[in-house]
């Protein structure tokens, strides 16, 4: 089966690519290194991979290329609270206008695999699991950005929208920003972690189980087409301070310091069930410990701090 995959070299793109390759799938990206990153190079020599550079927003390029691939996963996507409230035009833009472009001119037997974020429940009820179910309250624009396009893709049908978890672990397009990497970081270079808003919680999900949740996906699209679904990892619905306090588990002399000085900017604060998509036979393969420990070796090898969706 052929897949398009654009922003493939992006965080998840860059570790997805390479696993659906693995898998002996035919894996085209197109993407436009909005980022001037090279996180493709260690797959170029698969005679099963391509690359498009391009917009995804050139109406044109799509409506010329689309038609070729059976399975669609439109990952471009200007990711964060931060980045898409200062350029909220560019965000609209890709978020969501490409979107739409894409669902334009696919036909209806192309399958199509969305990735989305659980930040769009906003701010939860206090010990409620939010499920699928539960109503939608985006507090970033980025979360509003995509809520919006998760509903136009389930009203268009033959689709699968998936609401991740914050992603954790390494990537060829690494990252530091996301919360887990963050912690690492400060953790190893710093020693300590100064935590605001430390009873905000959230769901995690190692970036190694978001490219197994798609496989899954592929495998079974017929059974779980036209459904959203919550991925993360159902022991890792931690506060802030509970996910530093695991981390110290791994870096014995951290110091964890509680001020009230500094806010998130995304105010985003839930706990999430992922038992619609455990009960389809999909479950995490990698702990909150074992990405951790990865990012710990990460952190001793990459000094300089390039990687921000700042």
């Amino acid at each position: 089966m052929k897949i398009l995959i654009t922003g493939g070299a992006g965080y998840i793109g860059s570790v997805l690519t390479q696993h659906l390759l693995d898998l002996d799938y035919q894996v085209t990206v197109l993407d436009n290194l909005y980022y001037d990153q090279d996180s493709l190079l260690e797959v170029c020599h698969y005679s099963n991979f391509d690359f498009i550079l391009g917009d995804v927003r050139d109406e044109e390029l799509i409506q010329k290329i689309i038609h070729k691939y059976d399975i669609i996963i439109p990952l471009a996507c200007l990711v964060g609270a931060s980045v898409c409230e200062r350029n909220r035009w560019l965000a609209q833009s890709i978020n969501e206008d490409a979107i739409k472009l894409i669902d334009k001119y696919r036909s209806a037997s192309q399958m199509l695999l969305f990735p989305t974020t659980n930040s769009g429940y906003g701010v939860g009820r206090r010990d409620k699991h939010c499920t699928e179910e539960s109503p939608l309250n985006p507090v970033s624009f980025y979360g509003q950005t995509k809520v919006r396009a998760e509903k136009y893709l389930l009203d268009s049908g033959n689709v699968i929208t998936l609401r991740l978890a914050t992603v954790f672990g390494v990537s060829p397009r690494m990252r530091t920003d996301l919360l887990v990497n963050d912690f690492v970081r400060r953790a190893v270079s710093d020693r300590v972690i100064v935590l605001f808003e430390e009873h905000f919680r959230r769901n995690y999900i190692y970036i190694r189980d978001v490219a197994r949740v798609f496989q899954h996906c592929i495998h079974n699209f017929d059974r779980l087409k036209d459904e959203t679904y919550n991925v993360g990892l159902s022991t890792a619905n931690l506060t802030k301070r509970e996910l530093a306090e695991k981390i110290k588990e791994h870096i014995h002399h951290l110091v964890l310091n509680s001020s009230e000085i500094g806010a998130d900017p995304d105010k985003r604060d839930y706990i999430v069930s992922n038992e619609k998509i455990e009960k389809t036979g999909w479950f995490p393969a990698y702990s909150l410990d074992d990405g951790i420990r990865e990012l710990i070796k990460c952190y001793k090898v990459l000094r300089v701090n390039k990687y921000l969706n700042y």
